[in-house]
């Protein structure tokens, strides 16, 4: 999937609505009566400070986001936040929607001082009606893992902010066109790779402390997952029309044309660790500083992958030997010790490296408490996100990238500045797959 041609981003709904209230300003004579609430008083937020949104995907994931749950770690989630306005809802499956934008409206409903309030949101099953909405800022994307990377081209071409569940995509190229035209056209882009915000600072903490030498020289980083891929339907299957309650279209998406089978299931096609993995090698990256690269060599231990970088440190799509965690990490080792941090454990070889080391003062490691908070903060400042479209490129191809050695049986040489794979036109045969029409363009 190519990057297209694009244009320059529209004026912003805000810039429309600050001119309109100038002209408006110019034209009245007598005095009004504003609401505090407009104006920010009272612990609201004014209007014009909010982020009007959109989500698409409202099952386990999507709809945590939106209502609340383990991915948001806020209450109620981003409907909860004072700070944004929900304004439409997206999901291939009729009966979904429509109950999220009931939720949705009964929320703002009981808010407001009049019950017969409306809260604005549209439900749509189709994205690039989602989209077509001039009034929504950003799109929180939480589709089937095949849908996600066009999904995302469809938001970020329509002027969107783009928060995307992983896997963010599954080939190599498409999440280039993503990372280009996150870039080309300025939007603000956020994965859904938490682990470098939330856990109460461990991931960060330890890739501070790797990062500032205090395991010595890095040479290894064992990434307990390291390989996933996604593959197409290459039949139709049995013949079946989609009940009415399903946009079978839309759910196919980009993917080579096939008859309901009963299954809207976000979690199809894939092989490997192709969703949970890209946690992990997210903070082996981010550990060895090499968001803006990859490895030169991927090459294949007991079946299982060794990402070789320039610089010598190797990435192990495996955990160390006799370990186990249940949850995956990371554990870096150096000349001088070892870290290992996942969700629920912080170790260290020699002990008291945790306990008593401080983390440096200006370590140039990244600093976020909340993903969620970050995203929002990031589009109102037009700043990078920690999980940005090109670090995010970078973590979700060390993925594909091992799905792809492991699924050809042996080891190849990657260039990751062009982002192709050498003497192997075979390999490089899998780093792309042509997207249906019209979804390519979409």
């Amino acid at each position: 999937m190519g990057l297209d041609e694009v244009a320059n981003p529209r004026p912003s709904r805000r810039d429309a609505l600050r001119g309109a209230a100038c002209l408006a300003g110019a034209a009245l004579a007598a005095p009004l009566i504003v609401p505090a609430s407009a104006l920010g008083r009272g612990g609201a937020v004014a209007p014009s400070n909010r982020i009007n949104m959109g989500f698409v995907g409202l099952g386990g994931q999507g709809g945590g986001h939106l209502f609340g749950g383990a991915w948001t770690y806020l209450p109620g989630g981003y409907l909860g936040r004072n700070d944004v306005q929900v304004l439409g809802v997206c999901d291939v499956q009729r009966r979904r929607v429509e109950e999220a934008r009931r939720r949705v409206d009964d929320f703002y409903r009981s808010k407001s001082d009049k019950a017969t309030a409306n809260s604005g949101c549209r439900a749509h099953t189709d994205i690039r009606e989602l989209v077509a909405d001039e009034r929504i800022d950003a799109v929180l994307i939480a589709s089937a893992y095949h849908a996600a990377a066009t999904n995302s081209l469809i938001a970020l071409r329509a002027g969107k902010d783009v928060y995307c569940e992983k896997p963010t995509s599954t080939t190599i190229r498409e999440g280039r066109a993503v990372a280009d035209t996150a870039s080309a056209l300025g939007r603000v882009y956020q994965a859904g790779t938490q682990q470098r915000s939330e856990y109460d600072g461990k991931f960060r903490r330890a890739v501070e402390l790797v990062r500032s030498g205090a395991i010595g020289k890095l040479e290894r980083v064992y990434s307990y997952q390291g390989g996933g891929s996604v593959t197409a339907p290459q039949t139709e299957a049995p013949a079946g029309n989609a009940p009415g309650d399903v946009d079978w279209e839309a759910y196919v998406n980009c993917l080579p044309w096939f008859n309901y089978d009963g299954s809207t299931s976000a979690h199809r096609f894939g092989h490997g660790d192709i969703n949970w993995g890209q946690h992990h090698l997210d903070i082996a990256q981010w550990g060895a500083d090499a968001d803006d690269t990859g490895p030169e060599e991927i090459r294949l231990e007991q079946g299982r992958p060794v990402f070789r970088y320039a610089n010598g440190i190797e990435i192990v799509g495996t955990p160390p030997p006799g370990k186990e965690w249940d949850e995956g990490g990371a554990t870096f080792v150096g000349t001088d010790g070892s870290i290992t941090v996942h969700r629920n454990v912080s170790v260290s070889d020699p002990p008291e490296l945790l306990r008593t080391t401080p983390t440096p003062n200006d370590s140039g490691v990244y600093r976020s408490t909340s993903h969620s908070g970050n995203f929002l903060e990031c589009v109102r400042t037009r700043q990078p996100t920690i999980c940005n479209a090109e670090s995010t490129q970078r973590a979700s191809s060390l993925l594909l990238l091992g799905g792809i050695a492991m699924r050809l049986g042996r080891s190849l040489k990657w260039d990751p500045a062009n982002e192709t794979f050498l003497d192997a036109p075979d390999a490089n045969r899998l780093l792309g797959t042509a997207a249906r029409a019209p979804w390519q363009n979409a």
